[in-house]
């Protein structure tokens, strides 16, 4: 019988800890793995590395399991960073794994292809090291998850020198794996906090509930909504925490954006937090981009973070009351805390809705394209409601934060923390493996999306039937709009693109396209599109209508 080797055993660890795929490109170390030496690990081979550490990292989201990316050496593994990255500052426990050069050889900055990828990897992730013994693969493995698991989660990082990787392991009884990972840090004293915290409730006028996406990860979902609806408490969202309560729910006041103001023309900040008297941040994370300056409206207001990290932004960040424990323990026991509160009648944001439904209703024909609006409008008529949308990154994202329906936990997904270029497509495929039998949606710009479309392949050879809405201005839009904040006027060489036909760019790579240009055309592709379960690309030309814009409310 052939000895195991130690691609053999990492692989198996692997699975045991719960991963289900590696994402990655395979390099020269495919003489030492062929990533089928275990049974229930999945290979899926991709056309950037940066596309593979974004599709574990949603992937690791949404099942809310460690999933892993693995890259070649050198270029390999620096491309892959920025996938790294992303799982850093969108809190995502991602395994990344890279080949080195034999350890023999291992000369950085002069052996070909050899880079210090450790040292590369250490200020991205919460654990990084290089194997230096075969037989240290499990307990590098077992130390790559723990560290990857712990709130706030993040990517762990393997460097696997060639000839290690596929050496010979002696018989092996590795304990067995703990499946519970830890929920972070608890400050002892919590109990002692909750009670001070349902004293500020119960004397609150109009509290509100400030989500993140660490209630979700911790299982609060549930809890929120029953307490939500109990109290009568508005629920505010950073971006990727949109649909802990469902978008129509009247206790839903929707996700927050710095850009928001701005979009709607209206003072939307001062109607959500103007009366409110009391925030409770649940899981709330500054990577999520929903800053306190956006809160600081109005009335004077005290200010509840409950998280199950400590703040690690005391400078800009001082709440009144400071909760370490995870949310789902703490709002279960505020839960019963208030119990004998009456409901009270939430602050009233009926002007904003009203003109959030004005924009929705928008049907004006505009010569340069739809707007934003008009396509996330048609998007939310059609999308089932039990459907993903998904956004890359862009001015459009904004839009998508305000107007995209959502009525489930990572209904929404974004890059929040890392917005990373070209995120969407991947991000889109990874949830559509992640929900295989529901209906996924992206929306992306030109810019981000042609960035990284040559994974339009993956989702063809997958068969992943994402269906993909390309929003083309031939042009970085959010660029343009800083050009006009800072200079009243745009310098197009520096955001501008010639025409790129995505239509034929999708058929080039095995996706059927169209092209819609109003709400009907756009309507009739996207219902076309998830009646054929394979991946389907819409091109949507629109414009913006920065020349004519007020930037000054832009809270970013």
């Amino acid at each position: 019988m052939t000895a195991p080797t130690t691609a053999g055993v990492l692989l198996s660890r692997l699975r045991d800890h719960g991963v289900e795929y590696v994402f990655g490109i395979v390099g020269r170390e495919a003489e030492a793995i062929l990533f089928d030496e275990v049974d229930g690990i999945e290979f899926v081979l991709t056309r950037h590395e940066f596309s593979a550490g974004v599709m574990a990292d949603v992937l690791a989201r949404i099942t809310n399991r460690p999933q892993a990316c693995f890259a070649t050496l050198g270029p390999g593994a620096t491309n892959l960073s920025t996938g790294v990255a992303t799982a850093a500052l969108d809190r995502s426990a991602v395994i990344a794994l890279a080949a080195q050069t034999e350890s023999y050889d291992r000369f950085p900055n002069h052996t070909h292809q050899c880079v210090d990828t450790v040292g590369v990897m250490r200020p991205l992730t919460k654990f990084a090291e290089e194997l230096a013994r075969p037989r240290d693969v499990v307990d590098l493995i077992d130390s790559a998850v723990s560290a990857a698991t712990v709130e706030p989660p993040g990517p762990s990082f393997l460097s696997l020198p060639v000839d290690l990787l596929g050496a010979p392991i002696g018989p092996q009884a590795p304990p067995p794996v703990d499946h519970v990972a830890g929920l972070g840090t608890v400050d002892p004293h919590w109990r002692r906090q909750l009670a001070v915290v349902a004293d500020l409730f119960a004397g609150a006028e109009h509290p509100v509930l400030v989500v993140g996406s660490a209630a979700i990860r911790a299982g609060a979902v549930d809890v929120l909504r029953s307490f939500a609806r109990r109290t009568g408490t508005p629920v505010i969202t950073t971006y990727t925490a949109k649909g802990v309560l469902p978008t129509d729910d009247p206790l839903c006041y929707g996700a927050v954006s710095g850009y928001m103001d701005g979009i709607l023309d209206f003072p939307a900040l001062d109607a959500l937090f103007g009366p409110v008297d009391l925030i409770i941040a649940l899981g709330y994370d500054y990577a999520e981009d929903l800053r306190p300056s956006m809160w600081q409206r109005g009335r004077d207001k005290r200010v509840v973070r409950v998280s199950a990290a400590v703040n690690p932004v005391p400078r800009v960040l001082r709440p009144d009351v400071d909760v370490v424990v995870d949310p789902a323990t703490f709002l279960t026991g505020l839960d019963r805390a208030t119990a004998g509160v009456a409901a009270r009648t939430p602050h009233d944001i009926s002007p904003l809705r009203a003109r959030v439904a004005e924009l929705l209703a928008d049907r004006t024909d505009h010569a340069d394209g739809m707007r934003v609006h008009q396509v996330i409008d048609t998007m939310n008529e059609v999308l089932p409601r039990e459907g993903t949308f998904v956004s890359d990154i862009g001015y459009f994202r904004h839009y998508g934060v305000l107007f995209a329906n959502s009525s489930r936990p990572y209904g929404f997904l974004t890059s929040a923390g890392c917005s990373s270029f070209g995120y969407g497509l991947p991000a889109a495929l990874a949830a559509q493996l992640a929900r295989p039998g529901e209906p996924v949606v992206l929306l992306a710009g030109d810019g981000g999306f042609h960035s990284n479309s040559a994974d339009l392949e993956t989702a063809a050879r997958l068969n992943l039937p994402v269906v993909m809405v390309v929003v083309n201005n031939s042009g970085n839009g959010l660029i343009e709009l800083y050009q006009h904040k800072g200079h009243g006027r745009a310098h197009r060489p520096a955001t501008g693109f010639s025409t790129v036909d995505f239509v034929q760019l999708a058929q080039a790579n095995g996706v059927e396209g169209v092209l819609a240009t109003d709400r009907d055309s756009l309507r009739t592709a996207l219902r076309k599109g998830f009646e054929l379960r394979r991946p389907f690309l819409v091109e949507v030309p629109i414009g913006y209508d920065f020349a004519a814009g007020d930037f000054s409310a832009l809270a970013v």
